[in-house]
């Protein structure tokens, strides 16, 4: 893997000061050193500032870790400085690391700057021996001594040394199953003493050696075992997913140890400060008694609810450790003005506090927390509104699964278009629309999508594809229309004959269920049940703070009525980009297209001109009716008339008998216009110059019925003609032309009453090309706005596919080439840098003019703030995406004022 550390300074890193000290007495950190302490160290240094009992102990820092990546072990200078600790350590507490009459045990705990629970290493009792376990014994009693030392040799084991926890957890499960026992804690000490030979045994077996017996070796290899475990699997893993960065490092926590194994009046536990599930004001926890903090979490064991009925709480056990918790809990909450996650020890009967960080919670219960805290005057609504994940916005908005069904995952893939969807498998577009005709719920799995596929899409209730990335045509599309995708799932093999999917050793027929879930990328076999997600009053509640504070506008992709509905009802404040190709794949429309490409005849051709321009007029007036004024772009039609044509031979032979045709001549035809290239091919504005009467039915349509709503309903619309793909000033100083000749040739008034200038529509283009940018000025001498179409100037400016990227993109992130797909978070340097020359000599010439963006970065955080930076008066997602891209607007807005 390539060292992400490798460019730090180890000499300098060496001369900082990379241990900091914590106790009632004496601490060296606080809440604000959380890059250097991490997590855990910063918290533990706060909560000792504040008067909360915390074990003491030091943090080894995360500069410390990038030295230690330097050559992969620790320097003697930081050896020594972790023995000089130790020292301190030992005069705080009154006791000797090594010493075999009162030995100081410690733990050895990760804390990397962003919480990452479970990923990284703990090792607790650290300085037990064959010597120091005796003396605990005289101490604390043999029982405890021995059930430590258990815990200990087997933690050791699998962390430093290696090795697979199973073999010792079976030791313990066959004792266990001898004795009757339910835990460890009811195993008698003659019964620990002989697994902790077995251990012993287990170790020198596996590795040659024996158990190490040398305290300070086992410190400082545990210390080094801990800062090693930042690049385990599941570490970088789990980094990858929560995009979180590699060269961050992680602190290491040695803390003297507190023990919740000691007797019948200790315990350990985790309680939150309120249901992380749902939000509610109460608290939420387990607790085991007699036993150790990683038995609570590992699964191992069942705990004991906090409180409630049960005659088994911690409220009715230990009622007043219960009571200085609960005001504990309500202290931590109070200072860090958010929910806590806390862990805790009760050694016979004394409260310790090892660990707090703001909790994980469900979407749900972020949004209800926040607005809880601010109605309580913990927080503002400005503070509200930075907490909140954008992602936690976007699953809100989607159907997600019921945690307590049983998932058989089968495969995984890029998490293209989020939400749940269950349904029988489907290979073709029109086996889906014939499946929803019949009532059918299906899952369109494909090697990838098409426009030609938009039927089957919509009537599918989720996507799967072998292949394409998260920009790709399947997930652009059905982020769209709100439907779960998956792309490009690993190993997918999809059957030739459309019969079967495999996936490794799996296999599904046709007509078989599966469910997708998009926020995952997880393919599961069977119909699991969904929870359908309701916006909540506190979603409502914090829209309308979002509304108040952002300055950028938020406007929706939406191509039909039914998407202008729904980009409506999610607060979309206009129409970026209708593309109006996807009017022209509707079952009962596709033939009229077909016939205006294929057909000879003029009659035929004008005819099939005339239905269509029925069709799309129908449907504009529904649009503009459904949007009540608001702006509404129509992207005039854009992709190469080959993508409408069929390649089917039933299809072939229906249109040829409909135009009384050979079979043989519609297949020329469409031989004719296929393309090699159609992505730079006969697309676009280059459509209007070779077939203009296409552009006039599309501007007649769009005109007459922006003139028909105002007549019947008094709705005032001004529509934006938007003209793709434009690269020379001419070109679109002719499509201008053809609009003043359509009005001219109509009965369509040129003006009216009221318009804020004097004309019925506004002309503009989409940038996507890198020429068209530096034109600007020319042609912002003709266009009335600029939408920038990042998904294609992307394509043009790094000279990428958005659907085949996906192969190699994978490979550019892992050798720090990219930090992100560029298809995902705009690509600043290159593609931002175009987007700006266009803004500037587009104003130079038109000061006024009006600036967009619509492309899929619309509702991407980062580049959102570049957006706004840049001037641009509004940017357009899918509608889905809406609530996600006013929230990041509000909180650029937010943190922008602060700054300033």
């Amino acid at each position: 893997m390539y060292n992400v550390f490798i460019s730090e300074n180890p000499e300098k890193m060496m001369g900082e000061k990379l241990i900091h000290y914590f106790s009632q007495g004496k601490c060296e950190g606080n809440a604000e050193m959380k890059n250097l302490l991490g997590g855990k160290g910063a918290n533990l240094a706060e909560m000792c500032n504040v008067g909360i009992p915390v074990p003491p102990g030091f943090t080894i820092s995360t500069s410390a870790c990038k030295v230690y990546y330097q050559s992969d072990e620790l320097p003697v200078d930081l050896r020594n400085e972790i023995k000089n600790y130790m020292t301190m350590l030992e005069n705080d507490i009154g006791c000797k690391f090594r010493d075999s009459n009162n030995p100081l045990l410690v733990s050895i705990r990760s804390g990397s700057v962003s919480s990452m629970p479970g990923m990284l290493d703990t090792i607790l009792n650290v300085g037990l021996n064959d010597e120091t376990v005796i003396g605990l014994a005289k101490k604390s009693g043999e029982r405890f001594a021995y059930d430590s030392y258990c815990r200990f040799i087997m933690m050791y084991s699998n962390v430093v040394l290696q090795l697979d926890h199973h073999l010792f957890q079976d030791v313990i499960d066959n004792k266990q199953q001898k004795s009757g026992a339910r835990s460890l804690a009811d195993l008698d000490v003659d019964v620990l003493k002989d697994i902790v030979n077995n251990f012993k045994r287990i170790v020198h077996e596996k590795t040659g050696k024996h158990f190490p017996q040398n305290i300070e070796e086992q410190l400082l290899s545990s210390v080094n075992a801990v800062f090693a475990s930042w690049k385990n699997d599941r570490a970088v893993s789990y980094r990858r997913i929560h995009n979180i960065p590699e060269n961050l490092g992680t602190a290491v926590n040695v803390q003297a140890m507190v023990f919740g194994n000691l007797n019948d009046n200790s315990a350990t536990g985790v309680i939150f400060t309120r249901n992380p599930s749902t939000g509610e004001k109460k608290l939420f926890g387990e607790f085991l008694v007699n036993a150790q903090g990683e038995d609570v979490v590992s699964g191992v064991y069942t705990p004991m609810p906090i409180d409630g009925e049960q005659k088994n709480t911690m409220e009715k056990l230990l009622p007043s450790v219960y009571l200085e918790l609960c005001a504990v809990c309500e202290k931590l909450e109070r200072h860090y003005k958010d929910m806590q996650d806390i862990e805790f020890t009760v050694q016979d009967g004394k409260l310790w506090i090892l660990q707090t960080r703001s909790g994980k919670r469900t979407a749900e219960a972020a949004i209800r927390i926040i607005v809880d805290m601010v109605n309580e005057g913990t927080i503002t609504k400005e503070e509200g509104i930075l907490r909140i994940d954008p992602k936690t916005f976007d699953n809100l908005l989607h159907p997600v699964l019921d945690v307590k069904s049983d998932q058989k995952v089968i495969g995984k893939g890029l998490p293209a278009s989020p939400g749940v969807a269950s349904g029988y498998v489907v290979f073709s577009a029109s086996d889906a629309e014939k499946a929803a005709e019949q009532g059918k719920k299906v899952i369109l799995v494909r090697s990838e999508t098409s426009p030609e596929d938009i039927n089957g899409m919509n009537a599918a209730n989720g996507i799967v594809t072998a292949r394409g990335g998260m920009t790709s045509h399947a997930a652009v599309v059905t982020r769209g229309m709100g439907k779960p995708c998956i792309c490009s799932v690993s190993g997918l093999y999809i059957d030739k004959d459309g019969t079967f999917f495999s996936v490794g050793d799996t296999k599904v027929n046709k007509g078989e269920p599966i469910t997708i879930n998009g926020g995952t990328g997880e393919v599961m076999l069977g119909i699991l049940p969904t929870i359908s997600p309701e916006l909540s009053q506190e979603f409502k509640t914090i829209i309308n703070w979002i509304d108040e504070i952002k300055t950028i506008k938020v406007r929706a992709n939406a191509d039909t009525p039914k998407d202008a509905k729904i980009a409506k009802e999610f607060g979309a404040e206009g129409i970026g980009l209708c593309r109006t190709e996807h009017m022209f794949f509707a079952s009962d429309r596709i033939e009229f297209i077909q016939k205006l490409i294929i057909a000879d005849d003029e009659n035929e051709r004008a005819n099939a001109l005339i239905k269509l321009e029925e069709m799309q007029k129908s449907d504009f007036k529904e649009i503009f009716s459904i949007m009540e004024g608001r702006e509404v772009t129509i992207r005039l039609l854009d992709p190469p008339l080959h993508e409408f044509l069929p390649n089917n031979q039933s299809t072939i032979e229906k249109i040829a008998k409909s135009l009384s045709k050979s079979v043989e001549s519609v297949k020329n035809k469409i031989a004719q216009l296929s393309e090699k290239n159609p992505m730079l091919g006969h697309r676009g504005c280059r459509l209007a110059i070779s077939h203009p009467e296409i552009y006039s039915m599309q501007i007649r349509a769009i005109l007459s019925a922006a003139n028909e709503l105002k007549k019947e309903k008094n709705v005032e619309i001004k529509p934006e003609i938007m003209i793709p793909f434009i690269m020379n000033e001419k070109e679109f100083v002719l499509i201008c032309e053809l609009a003043n000749s359509v009005i001219s040739q109509t009965q369509i008034p040129a003006s009216r009453a009221g318009m804020t200038s004097d004309k019925a529509y506004s002309i503009g283009t989409m940038i996507e090309l890198p020429r068209a940018a530096l034109i600007a000025d020319k042609l912002a001498k003709h266009a009335e706005f600029f939408s920038f179409g990042t998904n294609d100037l992307t394509q043009t400016t790094m000279g990428l596919s958005r659907d085949d990227s996906v192969n190699f993109l994978d490979s550019y992130k892992e050798s720090n080439i990219f930090d992100n797909d560029p298809f995902e978070v705009l690509d600043t340097e290159g593609v931002g840098e175009l987007i700006k020359i266009a803004i500037e000599r587009g104003k130079k010439t038109r000061k006024e003019i009006k600036l967009g963006i619509c492309g899929e970065h619309g509702a991407d955080p980062k580049s959102i703030e570049f957006f706004i930076k840049s001037g641009l008066h509004y940017v357009s997602c899918s509608p889905y995406r809406v609530p996600v891209a006013k929230l990041v607007a509000a909180q650029f807005s937010i943190k922008s004022k602060c700054v300033g």
